[in-house]
């Protein structure tokens, strides 16, 4: 499957006024979209920096870039922590690396642990809809397969969404992408004898996925100098065995969870809809 750039030209979610903290007392400086690449000359910008005080001091994060002991290496693997990007080698100024798609109209770190890429995961996990345990059911005004994926209902954001979350220091994306679809989808975080009884069919399943997309993730938290990066990798249940015995509890950061019947009328956040789009055209099913 091709992994050609979806991300939009221009920035939308992440240079809408309010940024997602506090209850949107944190407003973005307000532009056009030519102003948007760091080539267009703009000397007055000057956009207000913030660094949301919950993330400070927490393991996960970077420290401050003020700290005269953080010297991070940018553009490289930096210990346990990577600090490449998918798309360029993106620019460095004031010891701040530039968010390589553009001005945000915000600058700091936001909500975001680490300056620069943060890097996420999302799997995508889909079956065909059946009747029964055998027929799989055909749409009636397409007269293609129906595809169904597992959706979350976000807390944070009140949207559905596919599972996921970001890269632990020093972990596998394959094992990101397993273990964000298991809390959140399965609530893993609390003990369940069924996942542990399939676990050697849980942990094949996910050793066989396909990417679907690596790179820019236009997120509301994005700033003029952290941002998301993502991989997203598919994962299909042709027969129905595997997805059969995976039990679907929301846990984490997901109040609810179901299989979603693909179509383009459900609502999904924008980019994810765009993943989706592709999955069902590959498998030529209803959408």
């Amino acid at each position: 499957m091709s992994t050609e750039n979806v991300v939009p030209k221009i920035h939308v979610n992440c240079r809408s006024l309010h940024y997602p903290f506090h209850n949107n007392t944190v407003k973005r400086l307000q532009f056009s979209d030519s102003l948007v690449p760091w080539n267009v000359g703009w000397p007055d910008y000057n956009p207000d920096d913030f660094t949301a005080p919950i993330i400070l001091g927490k393991p996960w994060a970077d420290r401050d870039i003020s700290d005269p002991t953080f010297s991070p290496k940018w553009n490289s693997i930096d210990g346990h922590v990577n600090r490449q990007s998918f798309m360029i080698n993106y620019s460095v100024k004031d010891k701040r690396p530039l968010n390589p798609v553009g001005r945000t109209g915000l600058s700091g770190r936001g909500l975001l642990g680490r300056w620069g890429p943060n890097h996420a995961a999302d799997p995508i996990v889909t079956r065909w809809k059946r009747k029964g345990s055998r027929d799989v059911l055909i749409h009636p005004k397409s007269q293609k397969k129906i595809l169904q994926l597992v959706a979350i209902l976000r807390g944070d954001s009140g949207e559905w969404a596919v599972p996921g979350g970001m890269v632990d220091p020093g972990e596998e994306v394959a094992d990101t992408l397993k273990r964000e679809f298991l809390e959140e989808a399965c609530n893993s975080l609390e003990k369940s004898d069924s996942l542990e009884e399939h676990k050697e069919i849980i942990d094949s399943f996910f050793d066989n996925g396909e990417v679907v997309y690596e790179g820019y993730v236009d997120d509301p938290r994005n700033t003029d100098n952290a941002w998301i990066e993502t991989v997203a990798m598919h994962f299909h249940d042709d027969d129905g065995n595997t997805t059969g015995v995976i039990p679907l509890q929301a846990g984490d950061d997901a109040v609810s969870v179901c299989w979603m019947d693909v179509s383009r009328d459900f609502q999904l956040n924008a980019m994810h809809a765009g993943f989706i789009s592709k999955i069902a055209a590959k498998h030529n099913s209803h959408w």
